[in-house]
């Protein structure tokens, strides 16, 4: 099995510009997407065996980088949204 990283950027490309935006722009944004990207970080470790929890506390993890993703999402599109017009 491949363990795949979740990077924003990556998964997101074409929205490069407004996450650079938002980063720059919005406190609120900017602290959820490090709290996303350290996240995101501390699940790739366990995954890879790096570091060693409990299923039960990775998976809340997952569930929580799903959130924080959304939310981030959400913020993305709508900042795109406003720039269509």
């Amino acid at each position: 099995m491949s363990i795949e990283k979740h990077d924003l950027l990556h998964e997101l490309p074409e929205s490069k510009e407004a996450i650079h935006h938002l980063k720059t722009s919005n406190n609120h944004f900017a602290k959820l997407f490090d709290e996303y990207h350290e996240l995101d970080h501390a699940v790739h470790r366990i995954e890879t065996g790096v570091e060693t929890t409990s299923d039960e506390y990775l998976e809340d993890q997952k569930k929580t980088r799903l959130n924080l993703k959304d939310q981030l999402y959400t913020m993305i599109r709508e900042h795109e949204a406003s720039l269509a017009g």
